[in-house]
């Protein structure tokens, strides 16, 4: 079997759950299983205040983009190109380009990547080694395994704020 990536396609805004669908109509009916491997529309949980009252409620995390795990060929970029609601794959001209390694693991997509073991726990000091908080100490407030990534809370214009790091992106201090 061919190398599998994942691929970004725009669709209408609010369409997102419909192309899904049928993308994986036509995956089925096209048996196309070992060539398109998963379709999926990322969602994450935030919580709305409305009238005073606190709720919980899952929103999409790109909005007219649906994320697509397949083979790249001229069949399944027909069948994915063509349904309805597709305005086309993301990059230059006609030409998909796949998602890389690091963006893949920031979303929680690394399928190729192996599980990362961590030394560190809530509570513990870490320095940032790169990026925009380079050399920015901070403690760990959580860690989200799946994704790969902890949350600690920096000093920024004297308040403590969150931000998320890249479990590759920090050491212990």
């Amino acid at each position: 079997m061919s190398e599998t990536n994942w691929y970004v396609v725009h669709t209408y805004s609010g369409y997102e759950n419909k192309v899904k669908a049928n993308i994986e109509k036509t995956i089925e009916n096209r048996k196309l299983q070992d060539q398109i491997l998963e379709v999926s529309v990322p969602m994450q949980n935030v919580v709305e205040v409305k009238n005073g009252a606190k709720k919980q409620v899952q929103k999409k995390m790109f909005p007219a983009y649906v994320l697509i795990n397949m083979v790249m060929n001229d069949d399944t970029w027909y069948v994915v190109r063509n349904t309805r609601g597709v305005t086309g794959f993301v990059g230059p001209g006609s030409k998909p380009v796949p998602l890389t390694e690091e963006e893949m693991f920031s979303m929680g997509l690394n399928n190729k990547a192996e599980e990362l073991s961590v030394n560190f726990e809530v509570g513990d000091t870490v320095v940032v080694t790169s990026g925009v908080w380079e050399n920015t100490a901070g403690v760990i407030k959580s860690i989200n395994q799946q994704k790969q990534f902890v949350t600690i809370n920096i000093d920024m214009f004297g308040r403590e704020t969150p931000v998320e790091i890249s479990f590759l992106d920090i050491k212990k201090e």
